[in-house]
């Protein structure tokens, strides 16, 4: 459980890295849009290559910040049933969530996007327009690159929950944050009859 546990401590720090240095894209695309605007506006010099540079820097943020998001909680989740059950019940839920539908995912949109950037490149793919950006398979390999950093964040909470599930109490308390680990010493497991 040790070597689980210290697995999932480094796949969280590479993916958090990656998703705060991805978060900059942020300031980014505001900068390129505000000069786009103003630019056009009172320049009347409108670009097309400013244009798909601020949706690549929405590529680049979310397909990089999502693996981060998962690994931070903030992700959307349909808590209708979900906040009626025990701790050890969501731990479960989320392991068969990420068994049967995230990880499987992942794996297919790697695959396949790697083939769909691999053609990009051979045929030295740029923009439809003429004024656009060359190079398109840059953009689209973040397509593959961003689910390989979501599937690493997925095998990560994985750990965590194995962990969590069947790992000792000092470990446990290790990956929970503060604010689960309180709410976990509040709803503790229920103990089996034997």
């Amino acid at each position: 459980m040790e070597t689980l546990t210290r697995t999932c401590e480094v796949l969280d720090r590479f993916v958090t890295r990656i998703g705060k240095i991805a978060a900059w894209a942020g300031v980014a695309i505001v900068l390129v849009t505000v000069f786009d605007v103003v630019s056009r506006r009172f320049l009347v010099l409108g670009s097309t290559k400013l244009q798909e540079l601020e949706w690549h820097l929405h590529t680049i943020l979310f397909a990089f910040c999502l693996g981060y998001a998962y690994i931070a909680n903030a992700h959307v989740r349909i808590d209708l049933v979900r906040d009626r059950l025990s701790n050890r019940a969501k731990w479960w839920l989320e392991v068969a969530g990420l068994l049967l539908f995230l990880i499987p995912y992942c794996i297919v949109i790697v695959y396949f996007g790697a083939d769909y950037v691999w053609r990009s490149f051979e045929l030295d793919e740029s923009s439809a327009s003429a004024t656009g950006l060359p190079h398109r398979w840059i953009i689209k390999s973040a397509i593959p690159l961003g689910f390989a950093v979501l599937l690493l964040a997925g095998i990560a909470v994985l750990l965590r929950k194995i962990v969590e599930l069947f790992g000792p109490e000092h470990l446990r308390a290790r990956l929970m944050g503060e604010e689960e680990a309180e709410d976990a010493h509040l709803n503790p497991p229920i103990a089996k009859d034997r």
